[in-house]
Formats: C-alpha cells, sequence, structure tokens
C-alpha cells in the first residue's frame, strides 16, 4: 500500500470506477480529493469515445468532481492522433458520437461516405441497419476498419450495455475484415497517456475496472495495476484471466483507507 499511495501519477478509468452513467461511484470524492491534497499528477482515461475532454470535465462537475480538461484523455483523441499519423488530411466514414467527430475534424480527417480512407466505429446510441450496411460497403471497397476499442460491453446504472466491438461484429462478420482497435490495452493509447503525465511507467499506475482492458494494458506497459470491483469484473471473474492485478479493490476509496 505504501508503494501503491507513493505513485507519482495515476491513470484512472472512468466507466466502472469514477460512475455508472449518471450515478457516483462510492470512494470516488475522497479519493480524488487525497489525489488533490496530495499534488499527485492524474489523468482520467477512458475507452468511451463518445464525450470529448470538455464534457467529461462538465459531467464530472455535475458530479461534483472539479478537474480541468487537461486530466481527460479518450479512445476518440488517440484514434484521431493515429489515423492523423497514418494518413494525413485523409477521410472516415464515422458510426460513433460527437466525441469522435470532432476529435477527427480536429485532427484534419475529413468525412466522407462515397470513398473514405477509413470506416471508424465508436460507440453510438444512432446505430442502424442502413449504417451497418454502409460500412459493410465501404470496407468491401477498400476501406480500413478502425474501432475506437475493443470494448464488448460497458457498465450503465440500469447495467451493460453493448460497445464498440459490439456494434463492430456485424460489419466484421460480413467482410471477414479484423478492426484495428485504438483504445485500452493498445499500446498506442497506453503511450500517449503516459506521455501526458509526464513520468516513467514505474512512477505510473493504472485504476480500472476490466481485467481484458485496464489491467492487461498495465501489465503490457509495465505499470502497476490497481482492479477496483465497481464495474464489470468480479472478484471471481478474475480467475478467468491467466495475469492478475497487483492490487484488488472494491472502490477507488478504498486505496487511502488506512
Amino acid at each position: 500500500m505504501v508503494a501503491l499511495r507513493s505513485k507519482k501519477g495515476y491513470i484512472c478509468d472512468m466507466d466502472g470506477v469514477i460512475y455508472h452513467g449518471n450515478r457516483l461511484l462510492d470512494g470516488v470524492i475522497p479519493f480524488v480529493n487525497w489525489l488533490k491534497e496530495e499534488k499527485k499528477d492524474f489523468l482520467f482515461l477512458t475507452n468511451s469515445s463518445e464525450r470529448s475532454p470538455k464534457e467529461l470535465m462538465q459531467k464530472l462537475s455535475r458530479l461534483g468532481i472539479e478537474a480541468d480538461e487537461t486530466h481527460f484523455y479518450t479512445s476518440a483523441l488517440a484514434t484521431a492522433m493515429f489515423l492523423q499519423s497514418q494518413c494525413p488530411g485523409g477521410s472516415a466514414y464515422v458510426i460513433g458520437e460527437a466525441g469522435l467527430i470532432n476529435a477527427l475534424y480536429d485532427a484534419g480527417i475529413s468525412m466522407n461516405d462515397v470513398n473514405p480512407d477509413y470506416v471508424v466505429i465508436g460507440e453510438t446510441r444512432s446505430y442502424n441497419f442502413e449504417k451497418i450496411e454502409k460500412a459493410v460497403f465501404l470496407v468491401s471497397k477498400g476501406a480500413k476498419l478502425i474501432g475506437t476499442n475493443p470494448d464488448l460491453t460497458g457498465p450503465t446504472e440500469k447495467g451493460i450495455v453493448p460497445a464498440t466491438r459490439a456494434l463492430m461484429a456485424p460489419i466484421e462478420l460480413t467482410t471477414g475484415k479484423q478492426a484495428y482497435y485504438i483504445g485500452k490495452p493498445n499500446p498506442v493509447i497506453m503511450r500517449n497517456a503516459v506521455r501526458k503525465l509526464g513520468y516513467h511507467s514505474e512512477d505510473i499506475a493504472i485504476i480500472g475496472d476490466r481485467m481484458d482492458t485496464d489491467i492487461v494494458a498495465g501489465i503490457e506497459s509495465g505499470i502497476d495495476t490497481v482492479l477496483v470491483l465497481s464495474g464489470v469484473t468480479t472478484r471471481e471473474g478474475i480467475e478467468q484471466f491467466p495475469y492478475r492485478p497487483q492490487y484488488v479493490f472494491d472502490n477507488v476509496g478504498d486505496i487511502i483507507k488506512e
């Protein structure tokens, strides 16, 4: 515990760690207050591509937590940066929400539903057969398939809902093409997050609720791993994986309990 609390930087997942939908989870406010009081550097790193850092900042503010935009990094931003590096000035057909579309625009990627370089899929509530059909047609014509993150499900206050990989499945199955996923545990997003914090990996811990994204991302990046049981993974579910987190807590508040 002393080693964990002495870290200089913390990468913290959001869904299932900080909140479920619009419900703040237990222990979050004391934990964030501790980060500020101890002058720790922290980054909220989310695989969700729906919202921009400003929107996430405003959401946390409504829930009683104040943190400026610099404390947020999303799979949408990582996806936009990746496409910009791979195909500067390229174009994409996007199934996703404003956070993803705006990130792509800001990176110089234009929207194109005729002959795009990429088909990009992220979380969305406007998913329908017409969009699936269009994506399949464009991928079949040669557009590269990109997913903002590999999550199959996401936690809400009502229970789990389909996430990007579940929405991607019909397109992958129909075209026979496998998407490239940018979010955790991809080293692309992890390198960007570590760079934003400005510390070496041994000085950072990652806190998440998913063994298949957060924890494996930390292991593969050489970062200490903290699993909280307030989201997707249960204590019994840990045993289903061939790797283990270094720390397991019921919620983030337990990290600072004496």
